[in-house]
């Protein structure tokens, strides 16, 4: 086992650290629109403000509580004796934030399932290439395997190692993606995800939320992540991971964004299959603003 020197821990682990005074009241959105501040900017902020002052305490001051949250094992003074890291429980909660995309990305090459806020809902992520983790997710949720998962990749260059996106115009994909928009688009015999991805089914959802963290988890892990919503199947989506408590023991990590301030609408769901015309295949929550996008496109909409 590895052991690093307390200091060291201390700054690695500063955001579990904060989160256990914030996440109980799920407020971080709110604090992050008073400030002004994008979703990056706010935890940065937020967590180095703190550092120094955390780091110069001796790690025999954290109280029981901390410890039990970030599952530190005190044994010394800081500067002398050294900490203990041992492996996290399934349904460990951190706060999405760049200290822990390499954590997540690595439990998604492990086959494990995580739990993440996007640009609309929280979700459950895996290995859109590993069957395995992919039939856990179904489990979790109760979902019929007849029902198709999406896709999340990071950005809009890696939609064509995934799907069919050449009949579509210069600059449509970068007007559309990131934002809160799924693209269905055909498979395609060079598509690089498994044929058990939704077998029996040629198109395939895509998204690349408007979320910096799923979006450094997914650049990280270097492929797709099947990402459906974080709730048992016929249940509310979900807006805040108090609500879907009841299925962190199935994650590895759930990654705390905070309040998600958009609604339940979810992402507009798109049929982009067919050259020139689309159709709405939900209206989520921004099918006024994806409309106008394939307008000034020229594309026209089918029933």
């Amino acid at each position: 086992m590895k052991v690093a020197s307390a200091n060291t821990i201390c700054m690695n682990l500063l955001p579990q650290l904060a989160l256990s005074k914030f996440h109980p009241s799920c407020k971080w959105a709110h604090h992050r629109r008073l400030l002004g501040l994008s979703f990056n900017q706010f935890h940065t902020e937020k967590f180095l403000s703190s550092k120094l002052e955390l780091v110069s305490k001796s790690v025999k001051g954290f109280d029981s509580q901390y410890r039990k949250f970030t599952g530190l094992s005190v044994m010394g003074e800081l500067g002398q004796e050294h900490v203990s890291l041992g492996m996290m429980e399934m349904g460990s909660v951190l706060p999405a934030t760049e200290f822990h995309v390499e954590k997540a990305a690595k439990a998604l090459e492990a086959g494990q399932v995580i739990a993440v806020p996007t640009d609309t809902l929280y979700g459950l992520a895996c290995d859109a290439c590993s069957p395995a983790a992919v039939q856990r997710i179904y489990e979790i949720k109760g979902r019929s395997m007849t029902s198709p998962l999406a896709v999340c990749v990071a950005d809009v260059l890696d939609v064509n190692r995934f799907a069919v996106a050449s009949h579509l115009p210069d600059g449509l994909l970068s007007s559309l993606l990131p934002g809160p928009v799924t693209l269905v688009l055909d498979r395609g015999k060079e598509s690089m995800l498994e044929k058990s991805l939704n077998p029996g089914v040629n198109t395939i959802g895509i998204r690349i939320p408007e979320c910096d963290f799923i979006r450094m988890v997914a650049r990280n892990f270097g492929s797709a992540l099947a990402l459906t919503s974080a709730n048992q199947s016929g249940q509310p989506s979900t807006v805040c991971i108090q609500e879907f408590e009841h299925l962190w023991q199935h994650c590895a990590y759930i990654y705390d964004g905070g309040q998600l301030p958009v609604g339940r609408a979810g992402s507009t769901i798109i049929d982009l299959t067919t050259p020139k015309v689309y159709k709405i295949l939900r209206r989520g929550s921004a099918s006024k603003e994806t409309r106008e996008i394939l307008d000034i496109f020229g594309f026209k909409e089918i029933n």
